[in-house]
């Protein structure tokens, strides 16, 4: 395991990633929106005053995964005030929970209060099919950490946060709302995140569903641990890419979990447009 951060070397870091930002962009954001794979076109929704690499950002990583652009962008979008992440970080990468969780933190200080995620995921509901979207209701954390762990900030939140209502209610109302208007349909259900790199096996499909999984990904939960952490108001939407039935399950390409995400990515595009509008 890497050596945990102090929360003074923690806070170190944060300001001087906060105080380049500063220097970049006059927004002072509202909500935090997280792009997850296949999923970054929702970016060119967003009237960018700002769009700023990760790379040169202090302290910041630096994404690893195709698809993911690995920038900053700044802007506004349905009228609120906005900074999207184009691009995530994933525990396989070889990063600690600490530095997957920093864009967060950071954009907390500078203002945030919403996080809105997404993830493409593999669907195990034997509803739910390739190109479906899910407002996630709940999630398992199987990645075997967990950013919290190590010295507490107490100015950012609580030792032992709450966790009986990661994802909103009221922002799933919302979503829901606005799916039901747009005629989009849009599941509901529990998200599981594992450690990943590779896919699961069959019986892990069938070990995940017997314990409540409807979906499966690499991603998010350490995020929304983080966000709850500073009582940020969170909503996740997934993008179901694959169908993960262990009785007729097929081999997984990259390219058609990419084209998987095209086909559904223009509706959760309108459900995180249409949410911001009507907050």
């Amino acid at each position: 395991m890497p050596e945990l951060e102090t929360v003074q070397v923690f806070r170190a870091k944060r300001d001087e990633a906060l105080a380049y930002l500063e220097k970049s962009t006059d927004i002072k954001p509202d909500f935090l929106i997280i792009l997850g794979t296949g999923l970054g076109r929702l970016a060119e929704e967003i009237d960018v005053s700002a769009a700023i690499s990760y790379s040169d950002i202090p302290h910041f990583p630096v994404s690893t995964v195709e698809s993911h652009a690995g920038r900053l962008l700044f802007g506004t979008l349905s009228g609120k005030k906005v900074v999207a992440m184009q691009g995530r970080f994933h525990f396989y990468e070889g990063y600690s929970m600490q530095q997957i969780v920093f864009p967060v933190r950071v954009a907390h200080a500078l203002g945030a209060r919403t996080m809105m995620v997404s993830n493409a995921c593999g669907g195990m509901n034997p509803l739910f099919h390739r190109g479906d979207i899910m407002c996630i209701t709940d999630h398992i954390n199987l990645l075997g950490d967990n950013p919290l762990i190590g010295q507490n900030d107490n100015e950012l939140g609580v030792r032992f946060p709450d966790m009986s209502e990661p994802y909103s209610a009221d922002l799933i109302f919302i979503a829901e709302k606005v799916a039901l208007e747009n005629n989009i349909k849009m599941h509901q259900g529990v998200y599981a995140s594992v450690a990943g790199p590779t896919l699961e096996t069959r019986a892990e499909y069938r070990f995940l569903r017997l314990i409540g999984a409807d979906v499966v990904g690499m991603s998010t939960i350490p995020e929304v641990i983080a966000a709850v952490h500073m009582s940020m108001k969170v909503l996740g939407i997934s993008v179901i890419t694959d169908e993960c039935f262990p009785d007729a399950l097929e081999p997984v390409r990259m390219e058609d979990i990419l084209a998987a995400a095209d086909l559904a990515e223009p509706k959760m595009t309108q459900v995180m447009k249409g949410v911001l509008a009507e907050l």
